[in-house]
């Protein structure tokens, strides 16, 4: 019989293993020697680590420890190349170990739905698929230090705009198809230490409370052994949160949520096996990211030089007309802006890194060019004191002496930032003033664009000779604009995201930021450019685009079906040109016609190769059942629809290069089975049930009689098609035999093709 001391060291287990639920403090998770799990250091982010010793925030309000900021995702998207980001990763990993932080709260995974997103600079694409393959490469590259990811915020967090409580309304194809698959591969793929769910509610629901989201989907689904964390201040009632899957409430709490779990336990409201399990897990977390050896010693000059690496790569040359770029070294150029001398690098909020070092592009510049004759001018200001007239006109005459003005333009960080999302995709109206008045007096222009998120190029691009997108390019910002400019790096970047003509072009436009706690996902699966090419809406620059100072050609384009939905691309590349430079090759699959509206093509598979001049490689690109299908909502699955699929090698999103056609048998795709209540269109629709009505129907007429009946039936399927045939049979002026309805409903219920619910 148990005592009143086995009941009181009952309760104290209990109370030792509920406190381990929550933090310890901002960034630390308790410690408890019975249960062996010692405390873990969390900490900002996914392009720099953001540990902080004294006062804590997640908004990057206080101070860090100095670390390496690299180029943040959206940079990093634009390299294409996931072993340059397992490479960066890996980096962020190594500073991570040696500034004692367990678990680092990246990457961003989250598909760019608005261009407005004031967190975009922080997330990878609008596509899922680069997103995926990126998001892997860079768990993979952090856990190689025995560091463990979070990967973040699961799911469809698409806006600043009211984050906190905000209402994404989705369908489940749109979620499956876009907004889970990054998060699924890096699952399957990478195996993170732990997954962050999001503010927002998914359908209504928190996502921390969505048991249908992080047990259902995430764990039984698709195997996530690891730990889910909470955004910070993301758990209302912890309670529920605990019982749909959300483990590790952070911050700690001062609200009493350990008591509230235990007060659960002892009511029956929570199984404690439930708390067992999530004690079992953050034991195993722990084990996983313990430091087994002395912190290493970080060589930050060698960071330094990977991240300006990094950022030249990412670099995008939108425009390079009569080959105005690369620069000689003797020409006169006139550098022009502030951003030339104070680099906007970053973004704002959680993320923000307390950079070791930051490179002046003007000062690089010189080092690279030291015989040209390079001046600078201010040309605008982030400060509303400045004589915004007089630093426009001593750009303007600095301009006008040169043989080139190099204009560094872009967002200021007040512009865009974690917490609030952009109005419009304009440039600063300063900004713009200066790059019209310098276009008109200079002899070439270059403009070298710094933002996170994608800036309207409309009122000033037809006069510009080369645009350079920068993005975000990390600390080594300034080296690696130089190194581009100068020709010592040859651009590689491609657009991770469309620019548009215009925001009102935008698939989301009428559906962004939502309103009355909602927000609907009215475009469905037509995100980016998936509904450019769709809809034949023009844009500035494709998803995908970029120029090279050298030239490519593509040949031997093969496509070879290794088995009924498994499908391998093959092609030669050779550099033509007289400069090294590496090429993107981009796949992307065009379906047959679907039971479902399917965008006109998607990115299927990609690959970059870097050669010498002359110098040719052979690329395969294996393309999975994944590839071909899409989710079926009516079988709760992946389906691959029967027909013929085009495989399109692309320079980008829109300029298809050459196509091979491939038919694949697919699924058999049968609907449900037939009832009373289903219309007439699927009664007769249906390929075995529908011959059989319309034979019964006409059974004893001569064969004119038929021929009208028929003809009948066609005329009326059109007009009453969605009329269910319980209602249908008091129009008929004949009576069908006896037990015929029943016996077609049994045989609509003939299986269907396997579908795959992974």
């Amino acid at each position: 019989m148990a005592t009143a001391q086995d009941h009181s060291a009952a309760e104290r287990h209990l109370g030792d293993k509920t406190a381990l639920l929550s933090g310890q403090d901002f960034w630390t998770t308790k410690s408890c020697e019975r249960e062996g799990i010692g405390s873990l250091v969390l900490s900002d982010g996914p392009h720099g680590v953001r540990r902080q010793r004294q006062d804590a925030d997640h908004l990057g309000l206080y101070d860090s420890e100095p670390a390496t900021c690299f180029p943040p995702a959206v940079a990093l998207a634009a390299g294409w190349d996931p072993d340059l980001v397992t490479r960066v990763a890996a980096a962020l990993g190594r500073e991570a170990r040696a500034l004692g932080v367990n678990i680092l709260l990246g990457p961003g995974v989250n598909i760019k739905r608005s261009p407005l997103c004031g967190r975009n600079f922080e997330y990878f694409s609008e596509d899922p698929l680069l997103t995926g393959v990126l998001g892997t490469a860079h768990v993979m590259g952090v856990q190689s230090q025995g560091v463990g990811s979070s990967v973040k915020h699961f799911a469809a967090n698409n806006q600043e705009t009211d984050r906190m409580r905000i209402s994404a309304d989705a369908d489940e194809r749109t979620l499956r198809e876009i907004y889970f698959p990054a998060f699924e591969r890096i699952v399957a793929q990478a195996h993170p230490a732990t997954v962050m769910c999001s503010y927002n509610k998914v359908n209504g629901t928190f996502a921390a409370e969505n048991q249908w989201l992080l047990t259902q989907v995430l764990r039984e689904e698709w195997g996530f052994d690891g730990l889910v964390v909470s955004d910070w201040g993301a758990v209302g009632d912890r309670v529920a949160a605990l019982l749909a899957g959300t483990d590790l409430e952070m911050p700690g709490s001062r609200r009493g949520t350990d008591a509230e779990v235990a007060a659960a336990v002892r009511s029956g409201a929570l199984d404690e096996a439930v708390v067992d399990t999530v004690v079992a897990r953050l034991r195993g977390l722990a084990a996983r990211t313990r430091a087994e050896a002395e912190p290493p010693v970080v060589d930050f000059e060698a960071h330094h030089r990977l991240a300006r690496e990094a950022a030249a790569d990412c670099l995008v040359l939108l425009k390079n007309d009569d080959r105005t770029l690369p620069l000689t070294g003797t020409e006169r150029i006139a550098v022009i802006g502030e951003f030339a001398t104070a680099p906007r690098y970053q973004g704002g909020g959680s993320s923000h890194v307390n950079s070791a070092r930051v490179d002046s592009p003007v000062d690089e510049l010189r080092d690279l060019l030291p015989a040209a004759r390079i001046s600078f001018a201010q040309g605008y200001s982030r400060t509303e004191r400045a004589d915004a007239r007089r630093l426009r006109e001593e750009a303007v005459a600095l301009a006008a002496s040169a043989d080139t003005a190099v204009l560094f333009v872009g967002l200021h960080e007040a512009d865009e930032s974690e917490g609030f999302d952009r109005e419009h995709l304009l440039l600063p109206l300063e900004q713009i003033k200066l790059v019209r008045a310098v276009a008109r007096v200079a002899h070439r222009t270059v403009v070298v664009l710094l933002n996170g998120g994608v800036v309207s190029l409309e009122g000033w691009y037809e006069d510009i000779d080369a645009v350079i997108e920068a993005w975000l390019p990390g600390q080594a910002a300034g080296g690696a604009i130089a190194d581009v400019i100068t020709g010592k790096v040859n651009p590689s970047g491609r657009l991770a995201e469309t620019i548009p003509f215009r925001l009102a072009d935008t698939p989301s436009y009428l559906n962004f930021p939502g309103e009355q706690g909602h927000v609907r996902y009215g475009e469905g699966v037509m995100v980016g450019y998936r509904y450019y090419e769709t809809a034949d809406v023009a844009v500035r620059h494709p998803f995908g685009h970029g120029l090279s100072y050298t030239t490519f050609d593509t040949t031997g384009f093969h496509v070879t079906a290794d088995s009924t939905d498994i499908v391998t691309v093959t092609v030669t590349v050779t550099n033509t040109g007289d400069r090294f430079g590496k090429h993107v090759v981009q796949i992307y699959v065009a379906p047959p016609p679907c039971p479902v509206n399917r965008p006109v093509r998607e990115l299927r598979g990609f690959a970059k190769v870097a050669l010498a001049p002359g110098e040719s490689t052979d690329v395969e690109i294996v393309l999975d059942r994944r590839a071909f299908a899409y989710w079926d909502i009516t079988r709760v699955g992946w389906t691959v629809a029967p027909g013929r699929y085009l495989v399109q090698l692309a320079d980008n999103a829109h300029d298809v290069i050459t196509t091979a056609e491939i038919r694949l048998p697919g699924d058999t795709v049968v609907g449900a089975p037939l009832t009373l209540d289903s219309s007439i269109g699927e009664w007769f629709g249906h390929p075995t049930v529908g011959p059989a009505l319309t034979a019964a129907m006409t059974t004893g007429m001569t064969e004119q009689e038929a021929s009208a009946a028929a003809q009948g039936h066609a005329d009326a399927l059109r007009l009453l098609s969605s009329m269910a045939i319980r209602q249908f049979l008091a129009f008929l002026t004949q009576e069908l035999p006896s037990g015929l309805l029943e016996e077609l409903m049994a045989m609509s219920e003939a299986p269907a093709g396997p579908a795959e619910a992974r």
